[in-house]
């Protein structure tokens, strides 16, 4: 009864801020006719009027500034953030060898070779189902997977922040492989008894850029929504998909990269909430190149040659991915960039263009992002992603290593890695009140998109709780070195036992 009292009150008071400019006119309408007399002067009649346009004058001021509070954006804060790491899992060591009755002799050499340059090391999650069984694509298993890696960071979440279930407004959950029904997001609807009138949304198939989408989704949805909280859930399915067990080349590489990750955020508008917020949704910027062919199948979950699903990279992939970004840098870049370097942008742009009418050529410029963010989260496609995109952003050691250990440490967990990432940054006591933070995520379709928040407060490395931050009780260890081996047979793996 409480709970039904709150919200029809809530919903009074946004009926008559939806309409505070009538009722303000009616009373005041209502007011002048009760204190007019029945006969009055024209001298009287003169004053009377000055002083209601007086009065009008005050109300309509005062009409338009309701109308400006209600329309202007409302900012949308990071309360915190929370990722999921298994708190029981067995260490094993397998060598390839063992699956020669599964893959051919080309497939298996194929694989060891991804697996020495990959950059993962041997303490990534994956289910005991998807290394032991095979061919093993269980729904059952899969909706244990999903509960274990949603469930897990969002009761983290609220016990951290103190919030009740009941408060939750929006609830977003995005998942490229995986989409049951009831669907995952009704699944933490049930779990947690969150209200009837909860928001929610189940995002599928969009891929490892897929976080910074729920993020754009859940910053619209407050917009619009006064006084809320949202969670957005970032996860992938391994049980579901997990394994590909044909000989297609080009659906192998997954086998190598993908493994068991989560995280969930709680995002608000209230500006009460701002002093315990740890960031600032300052931009997000989505590009979309599905138009092109080539882009669209760049990355795709395909059935090969024998029937078996599997995800499909295609041999031109670095190059889609480097005209996603390319596209997406020129959206960001002017939201960001400091005027030195935007000057510094179109004087080499109209230096290319005089040298080109003149027959010569010039290097596209490429400006330096490090100078309008402090930390960047680069998604963990993998080492040869984390790499190019460095290189082509200029960025140094120092940027790249959150991600780098991120893919050593948890391999690619899909759309939830560029927490991961940022969890570690946080972890190792680097952000500051003021930073800028960029995360950088690229998926099938194909998508480049990015989100860039604010620091509101220093984030306390000291201070991240093991339930919420994954590297929290083993970032002395980091950095590693990552030495990358020929021909790597034996993968070292943690394996995970889902008891949901």
């Amino acid at each position: 009864m409480v709970k039904e009292t709150e919200h029809f009150a809530k919903l009074a008071v946004d009926y008559l801020f939806a309409r505070g400019v009538y009722i303000l006119l009616s009373i005041f309408l209502a007011f002048f006719l009760i204190q007019a007399p029945a006969s009055v002067s024209l001298d009287d009649f003169r004053r009377r009027l000055d002083s209601t346009a007086a009065v009008l004058g005050g109300c309509l001021l005062l009409c338009l500034l309701i109308i400006y509070l209600l329309v202007r954006p409302r900012p949308v804060y990071l309360m915190e953030i929370a990722c999921y790491k298994p708190k029981k899992s067995t260490q094993a060591f397998i060598s390839m060898s063992d699956f020669a009755g599964v893959f051919s002799p080309e497939s298996l050499d194929f694989q060891r070779r991804i697996l020495g340059r990959a950059g993962l090391g041997h303490e990534t999650y994956l289910p005991e189902t998807v290394v032991r069984a095979p061919s093993y694509n269980h729904p059952v298993e899969a909706r244990k997977e999903a509960s274990a890696v949603m469930f897990e960071p969002v009761e983290a979440l609220l016990k951290k922040t103190g919030l009740r279930p009941e408060d939750v407004d929006i609830l977003i959950v995005n998942c490229g492989l995986f989409n049951p029904a009831p669907s995952l997001s009704a699944m933490v609807a049930n779990r947690f008894k969150l209200r009837h009138d909860v928001i929610t949304f189940n995002l599928g198939g969009m891929g490892c850029s897929a976080s910074p989408i729920a993020i754009a989704l859940a910053r619209d949805l407050l917009q619009l929504n006064r006084n809320s909280y949202a969670i957005v859930i970032s996860i992938e399915n391994t049980a579901m998909g997990g394994r590909y067990d044909g000989n297609d080349r080009s659906m192998l590489v997954s086998n190598c990269l993908f493994r068991v990750g989560g995280s969930a955020v709680l995002l608000t508008n209230k500006r009460s909430e701002r002093r315990r917020s740890k960031y600032q949704l300052m931009h997000v910027v989505r590009t979309h190149t599905g138009a092109d062919d080539q882009s669209f199948m760049a990355a795709a979950q395909v059935v090969d040659a024998d029937g078996k699903l599997g995800v499909s990279l295609s041999k031109n992939l670095m190059a889609v991915a480097a005209d996603a970004l390319r596209i997406n840098l020129t959206t960001l870049g002017p939201l960001i960039l400091p005027t030195s370097e935007k000057l510094l942008y179109v004087a080499k742009w109209l230096a290319g263009r005089v040298m080109s009418n003149k027959g010569g050529v010039t290097k596209a410029y490429v400006p330096d992002f490090t100078r309008a963010v402090e930390h960047v989260c680069i998604h963990t496609g993998g080492r040869a992603v984390v790499e190019e995109m460095g290189r082509c952003l200029r960025l140094t050691e120092w940027h790249l290593e959150p991600s780098r250990m991120t893919l050593y440490r948890f391999g690619n967990t899909s759309s939830s890695s560029v927490w991961y990432v940022l969890a570690y940054t946080e972890a190792k006591g680097r952000v500051r009140k003021g930073d800028r933070v960029w995360q950088i995520a690229l998926g099938g379709g194909f998508k480049c998109n990015s989100a860039v928040w604010r620091a509101l407060r220093t984030v306390e490395a000291a201070a991240e709780d093991p339930n919420l931050n994954p590297w929290a009780d083993e970032i002395r260890k980091f950095p590693v070195q990552v030495v990358a081996t020929p021909n790597a047979d034996t993968m070292g793996i943690r394996l995970v036992k889902f008891d949901y």
